[in-house]
């Protein structure tokens, strides 16, 4: 894969941001960002412990989803304060996924304050996501392709990120938004998949307090490096195009493969590994003879 680094500021206009970074869709690291809210020093596990402790969580692990079974269905379930203790004191790649904060701890929501950089924020869907020092996410981008700003606390976390142009490249899977299962994105395996070694995007690494923009529809892959959690404020998208496309997604896509995938169970999900396969197989034919012809120009 070719990465880069994306910008990083420690503080930035709402008019810079506008026409640097949400017009052009470019993501930004802003250092610190969280530390400017009164309550930050609440964003911590012993914060969510103490208010909402006793809770029942769902638990997700880095196996990919058992073709026998729903798709978001949890491996095990353990109260919060269970699961905190186990990811802080010993390595673990149970993470919980889509703790919405208007539902499970709306005290939460006194304690930080909405970015003033001109992003219409979905406000039912204040959101946060925990992970121990073995988990992952797989490659995937968000179905209702709105934009987001993401915020990390506790330990470190790596986070890849590509544009949709790259999605010959990253083995995406036909009717869903995540790629082939078993591409190792910490150890790219090019032998196995010789299309990822094109894939041009971003590396970031995100401390205690620090925000990421993330451009709507962007792929990413997240890697707990140490046990944290994050907080995601989506916006909706509001260009017509972009929104019929959330539809198709939400509505069409998603629900397509649903249907095939309770029908056919593990042949159609071996059938779109395959598929996605050979059409990155195609991507990089096309691609490699280009250079070529290029080179000789």
């Amino acid at each position: 894969m070719i990465l880069e680094n994306v910008d990083v500021v420690t503080d930035i206009s709402k008019e810079e941001f506008q026409e640097n970074y949400f017009k052009k869709q470019k993501p930004l690291l802003i250092k610190n960002y969280s530390q400017r809210w009164d309550a930050f020093d609440k964003w911590n596990f012993d914060f969510i412990k103490e208010k909402a402790g006793e809770q029942e969580v769902p638990l997700y692990d880095n196996k990919p989803a058992d073709s026998k079974k729903s798709s978001d269905a949890p491996v095990t379930k353990m109260k919060m304060k269970d699961y905190i203790d186990t990811i802080k004191s010993n390595p673990s790649d149970l993470r919980i996924f889509f703790y919405i904060i208007t539902d499970r701890l709306p005290e939460l929501l006194k304690n930080f304050t909405y970015p003033d950089l001109g992003i219409k924020f979905f406000k039912r869907l204040p959101t946060l996501f925990f992970g121990g020092s073995e988990a992952h996410v797989l490659m995937h981008y968000d179905v209702d392709l709105g934009d987001f700003m993401h915020f990390h606390f506790e330990g470190k976390k790596r986070i890849l990120l590509f544009d949709q142009k790259q999605s010959k490249f990253l083995y995406k899977v036909p009717l869903s938004v995540h790629t082939i299962y078993d591409v190792d994105y910490e150890n790219p395996d090019y032998e196995k998949f010789p299309a990822l070694k094109y894939a041009k995007g971003y590396e970031i690494f995100m401390e205690h307090g620090d925000a990421l923009f993330i451009p709507g529809a962007f792929w990413h892959f997240n890697r707990y490096l140490e046990p944290g959690f994050s907080m995601s404020l989506r916006a909706l998208p509001n260009k017509p195009k972009v929104f019929a496309n959330m539809l198709y997604h939400v509505f069409i896509m998603r629900y397509t493969d649903k249907i095939l995938r309770k029908l056919f169970k593990g042949k159609w999900v071996d059938h779109k590994q395959k598929w996605a396969y050979e059409k990155a197989a195609e991507a990089l034919e096309k691609y490699e003879k280009k250079t070529k012809l290029n080179s000789h120009r």
